[in-house]
């Protein structure tokens, strides 16, 4: 069975709301956007590089894979993280989606926790979240996830969509690795464990 992981970008308080760009995502009226770049550094695209390149595969929600799909299939092929996106098998979580445009997508239908099971169970390598507030969600509600490999950043925003929201269940996770850069992001990997 394959491994589910989630790398995101986190504040402080948990935000994982447009963190590229002002307009990626302001539901709600989030006017934060863009909040990782100041703090972007030569660590912090290497650990992304290297999490994107060592993947089997990859899962996203619709908002986030729309972003992605028109800009990846673009991007540099010699830079080994980009051919590896574009190489591998992705999967969207979509209930509006029918004809996914970027090479080996495949829409997950109207139960995507239990597609993400059979995409598990059916799979020997790694399958990394990235972004998709959405989708995590149900991952989280039902299980899913082994791995969290989230990247810290030493801002609180106050306001926005969280990585874990209210009203989820206690659940324990081991800290199996974790790393400061010059910035001041951490990046700290997190296994899911089971309570007791």
């Amino acid at each position: 069975m394959g491994l589910l992981a989630v790398v995101n970008f986190v504040s402080l308080d948990g935000v994982m709301q447009s963190v590229l760009s002002a307009d990626e995502d302001r539901d709600g009226g989030f006017e934060h956007g863009g909040w990782v770049l100041p703090y972007v550094d030569e660590a912090v695209e290497r650990f992304m590089s290297g999490a994107t390149a060592g993947a089997g595969a990859l899962l996203l929600g619709r908002r986030t894979y729309e972003i992605f799909a028109a800009t990846w299939p673009y991007a540099d092929m010699n830079d080994p993280a980009v051919a590896a996106m574009n190489a591998m098998p992705k999967y969207v979580a979509s209930r509006t989606l029918r004809d996914p445009g970027w090479a080996n997508t495949t829409v997950l239908g109207a139960d995507p926790a239990a597609e993400v099971r059979r995409v598990k169970a059916a799979s020997e390598g790694e399958t990394l979240v990235l972004g998709s507030g959405g989708l995590l969600g149900t991952l989280i509600g039902a299980d899913l996830v082994d791995e969290y490999r989230l990247l810290v950043f030493p801002l609180v925003l106050g306001s926005g969509k969280r990585l874990f929201t209210d009203g989820r269940s206690p659940r324990g996770l081991r800290l199996t690795a974790t790393e400061p850069t010059s910035s001041g992001v951490l990046i700290n990997t997190y296994r899911c464990r089971a309570e007791g």
